[in-house]
């Protein structure tokens, strides 16, 4: 496969190649190969104009409508207008001091255009696009020659592009490509994997996927090339699941009549189904010898952290110690408190009237005082405490343990790899290893779709959890559902609840706005004809609404002589306890806060939350800060107060948070609208994605069968000794910094 590798330098030149490096990201042959057709188009089948999104790159085949050149007033030069049109909607094409172009761009001419989409006057438009024609007598701008000899009898591929490389010079430097390399292309998969799957051998599949004569030619290459991605990607995974499996560990087998059972006596509740099975899975892992490595995936409210606690105090009751690990100091704060209150005396192992069959709970953060840091540190080191409650300080290099047996991160996606890793590190064996999330972010969907942790479910809640009931709040189209939510406030407040009002931003962090740009923005706006793009100046939106502003407006308006607070992540650590605390026992109405208390506050009390610029969050930020609420016998409330308008994405987003609370469906959707990120890497959108055209959501069925195909190859040939050109492939897919990733993952 050494022809792939090849710089594009020598099949382009080094100004194409520049181009290319710059703005996609494609520096050699086999780059260029592997970056497929976004999407294609038909003759006759023209872009849906009015789906097209601001800021964003776009080829687009649409007819032209109308031409006209307006001369400027008083002055030389002259700007080109060209409407085009898919039939129902309409898009404006200008140029400035090119009227030259209307011989070429008539009336009735269909072409493909490339350009960003900016916003003039509330119409679309493209400024300057790049253009190619596909007329029978159209020559191309680009002096490529007819379009429509070049894609005569086939599909037209529409390429992810850039302003400087559009959509048909990709298609010219395909070409090249194609025609010198297609024969050096090697082949991955093993010969009777494709015979027993029905696929087509990969130059074919490239063939194809450039330059498909039918939408059947696509699907079959598209099948094909699914099998790669989905069949390397697991057999690199299967090889790290059996050097997994090969590690020691110590087996924790807790002791009959120890700390656990004593712990499950005093449990005022019964365990639900859900939480009985998580919990005999974890405990089946816990008791082998080869380290767990386990994701507990659980609904908002669903009992996660005691089921993490009956993991923690089975560790310790077969001798070792185990380390939660928080990603704020607010939860970490939570998670000591409910734990303690939640174990009575046995969290007070050794002192004066804590049980015998106690251990002690060590908190530790970074803003802890030097007495009680010291404590802690040694309560840890000599083993005193079984159970360690911390931030990103247990990571520290002073912080040593007797005999770490599990890490517990909890809110996984908050801590990167080499955090997990260097906590891990400090057992003298791997120690075992239990992650927990609410709403998986997308690269988790997509590694627990692949099978690379083994997965427990918490899709029951507790008795006693009431249900939330989640609406939509369009603050510009009807302000008077938003006088109506600080009324319901004022209602649940009266009825001695509490209420919750989400920020994106504090509020003190930037400067005052600039009055220059303002200014140089204004004549912008005025002066549109000397103008090249004005898609971002006239499509700016308003600062996020911030916690010290909203909470002065609250108290000055709406929600007068209430008893409000703030609570943000700038705050002193003793202050933020204190409002916490504070809130926590019923002597503040209503918290505005930023998305510092999105996971582990526990205020049964709160009955409602309302969200403001909820178009600024996640799907999974959503979900976990509505969460706060219903957690007593009251009914919960979550209002999502928004200024974008219906129809939009954002707005498609919060009605879909809205119409389920089904964290799995909502994971889904987040899934779909961010891409699964690099599976192999640390990216955490689909920007850097090793999966081109698999998709974790709608291809499981190939996954689990390439997992099954890869698994049994691995098992035959571990070091693929008899595939030469499947681990050159793997070789290309694990590039130093996915090496390093899945070594520590």
């Amino acid at each position: 496969m050494g022809a792939l590798d090849e710089p594009l330098t020598k099949l382009v030149g080094d100004r194409t190649a520049k181009v290319l490096a710059d703005s996609l990201k494609l520096r050699t042959v086999g780059d260029l190969l592997h970056h497929y057709p976004r999407r294609y188009v038909e003759r006759g089948q023209l872009t849906s104009l009015d789906e097209l999104e601001i800021d964003e790159h776009v080829t687009v085949l649409a007819r032209i409508e109308k031409v006209t050149l307006i001369p400027f007033r008083g002055r030389k030069g002259d700007r080109l207008e060209v409407v085009v049109t898919d039939g129902r909607s309409r898009l404006s094409l200008v140029f400035f001091n090119q009227g030259w172009r209307q011989k070429e761009l008539r009336a009735g001419a269909q072409g493909l255009f490339a350009g960003k989409v900016g916003v003039f006057n509330r119409t679309r438009q493209l400024v300057s696009p790049d253009y190619q024609l596909l007329d029978e007598d159209a020559t191309a701008s680009t002096g490529a020659g007819s379009a429509a000899q070049q894609f005569a009898g086939r599909l037209i591929p529409v390429y992810g592009a850039s302003a400087q490389m559009p959509s048909w010079k990709l298609s010219i430097c395909v070409e090249t490509a194609l025609t010198k390399h297609l024969g050096d292309v090697g082949e991955p998969l093993p010969a009777e994997l494709r015979e027993r799957h029905d696929l087509i051998p990969l130059p074919e599949a490239l063939e194809l996927i450039h330059r498909p004569r039918s939408q059947a030619d696509r699907e079959r290459a598209q099948s094909r090339l699914r099998w790669d991605e989905a069949f390397v990607l697991q057999v690199a995974l299967a090889q790290r699941r059996a050097a997994d499996s090969a590690l020691p560990a110590k087996p924790r087998k807790p002791r009959a009549g120890g700390l656990l059972d004593a712990f499950d006596a005093r449990l005022p509740f019964t365990l639900t189904e859900g939480q009985q099975k998580v919990s005999a899975e974890i405990a089946a892992d816990l008791a082998t010898e080869h380290p767990m490595h386990r994701l507990l995936q659980g609904e908002v409210g669903s009992g996660k952290t005691l089921v993490a606690l009956r993991a923690m105090l089975a560790v310790v009751d077969a001798g070792g110690q185990a380390v939660l690990l928080a990603p704020t100091e607010v939860l970490a704060q939570q998670h000591h408190r409910s734990i303690v209150e939640m174990m009575g005396d046995l969290a007070e192992g050794g002192l004066l009237g804590g049980s015998e069959l106690g251990t002690r709970v060590a908190l530790l953060t970074g803003s802890m005082g030097a007495p009680a840091r010291r404590q802690a540190l040694l309560d840890m080191a000599c083993g005193d405490a079984g159970i360690a409650i911390g931030t990103h300080a247990l990571i520290e290099e002073k912080v040593q343990f007797q005999d770490l047996g599990l890490v517990v991160v909890d809110e996984q996606h908050r801590f990167g790899v080499e955090q997990r890793d260097a906590l891990r590190a400090k057992g003298e064996q791997p120690p075992h290893l239990l992650v927990m999330t609410a709403t998986p972010i997308p690269r988790t969907v997509a590694m627990t779709v692949f099978g690379d942790l083994e997965t427990s479910v918490l899709d029951q809640l507790p008795a006693g959890r009431s249900p939330i009931s989640t609406h939509v709040v369009p603050a510009l189209e009807k302000p008077n559902f938003l006088t109506r939510a600080w009324e319901r406030v004022r209602e649940e407040v009266g009825k001695g609840h509490q209420a919750y009002v989400v920020c994106p931003r504090i509020g003190d962090e930037e400067p005052a706005a600039d009055p220059k740009a303002k200014k140089k923005r204004k004549a912008v706006e005025e002066d549109f004809e000397e103008v090249a793009d004005l898609g971002a100046a006239s499509d700016e939106r308003r600062p996020p609404l911030s916690v010290v502003e909203t909470a002065e407006m609250l108290v000055k308006g709406p929600l007068s002589g209430l008893r409000v607070e703030i609570l943000h992540g700038r705050l002193a650590p003793e202050a933020k306890d204190e409002v916490m605390r504070r809130f926590a026992a019923g002597e503040v109405d209503v918290l505005v806060a930023t998305t510092v208390i999105e996971v582990g506050v526990n205020v049964p009390n709160s009955t409602v939350m309302v969200i403001m610029d909820a178009d600024r969050f996640g799907v999974s930020q959503l979900h976990q800060l509505r969460g706060r609420v219903g957690r007593g016998s009251a009914a919960g409330l979550c209002l999502l107060v928004s200024e974008m308008p219906g129809g939009s994405a954002a707005r498609a987003r919060l009605d879909a948070v809205a119409g389920t609370l089904d964290g799995f469906e909502l994971s889904r959707i987040d899934l779909e609208q961010r891409r699964e990120g690099d599976v192999l890497g640390q990216a955490q959108s689909g920007v850097k994605s090793s999966l081109k055209v698999l998709s974790v959501l709608e291809d499981e069925e190939v996954i689990l069968t390439a997992r099954t195909e890869a698994t049994r190859l691995v098992a035959e040939d571990p070091d693929l000794a008899a595939h030469p050109e499947l681990r050159t492939a793997l070789e290309s897919l694990l590039d130093e910094d996915r090496a390093a990733y899945m070594e520590k993952g």
